[in-house]
């Protein structure tokens, strides 16, 4: 049993959060390539001479070396991959990046290994920092993660009667997983009304690669509706409120 906690093993991971423990500890929410969210502790950090304490900051990717602990993976080595300093000197950009933290973290537990979520997220903060259109690299982020989530909505069909959806406002339904065409609004009349352009543009989102989808700018009467309807749609699958975006409309 010794042996077995001692061993040590590598993960590649982005730091999702940390929090203080003890008088110089941190204990570090990780996800990563090898084990998907993990917790882990990162002993002797706070001190000011600690030489890990750079590289085990929120949103960077990192390459660690860890020894199984009794209760968590002790972390021994840390070296940065890429630190993101362009997202970390930009307070929108820093909004944008914690926004899809939070949506990773809260939607997941810790399973097992993730790749694409994973991989997904690295990306998605590449593009934050070096792309054009950040907003957008974020809208595609929210879009990709609810197909990896298992929340992939129906956008093209009508998720009552199943006809075709045809190029007039239609209404969205997080109820029945998609979107409701206006014959059968009377299947949840809660469901939110949505514009054929906004429609269009998640449709967009959620068939292409991203190589299609880099710089692409929304129109600015399509955008506020596309971000307010993927929130309250995360909203809604979580069953309450995120705190990041309060952050970044004080910080827009």
């Amino acid at each position: 049993m010794a042996e077995q906690r001692n061993r040590t093993f590598h993960a590649q991971a982005v730091v999702l959060r940390h929090v203080a423990y003890g008088e110089a500890d941190r204990i570090l929410t990780l996800f990563s390539l090898e084990r998907g969210k993990f917790q882990a502790i990162a002993k002797g950090v706070r001190k000011i001479k600690s030489r890990k304490a750079g590289h085990l900051e929120p949103f960077t990717h990192v390459s660690l070396f860890l020894a199984e602990g009794r209760n968590l993976a002790i972390i021994t080595q840390a070296e940065t991959i890429r630190n993101f300093a362009g997202i970390k000197a930009d307070l929108k950009l820093t909004g944008y990046a914690a926004y899809a933290i939070e949506l990773l973290d809260r939607f997941t537990q810790e399973e097992g290994r993730n790749p694409e979520l994973f991989q997904l997220l690295v990306e998605t903060l590449q593009r934050l920092e070096d792309d054009p259109e950040p907003l957008t690299s974020l809208h595609y982020y929210e879009v990709q993660l609810l197909a990896l989530l298992g929340f992939r909505p129906e956008l093209n069909k009508c998720v009552a009667c199943g006809k075709t959806i045809t190029p007039v406002d239609q209404y969205f339904s997080p109820k029945l997983g998609g979107v409701l065409c206006p014959d059968c609004i009377a299947k949840d009349t809660q469901a939110w009304r949505i514009s054929m352009p906004a429609l269009k543009y998640f449709r967009f989102f959620q068939r292409s690669a991203y190589s299609q989808v880099r710089g692409r700018v929304i129109p600015p009467q399509v955008e506020p509706e596309l971000k307010t309807l993927l929130e309250r749609y995360f909203t809604y699958l979580l069953e309450y409120g995120l705190r990041t975006p309060k952050f970044i409309q004080a910080v827009s």
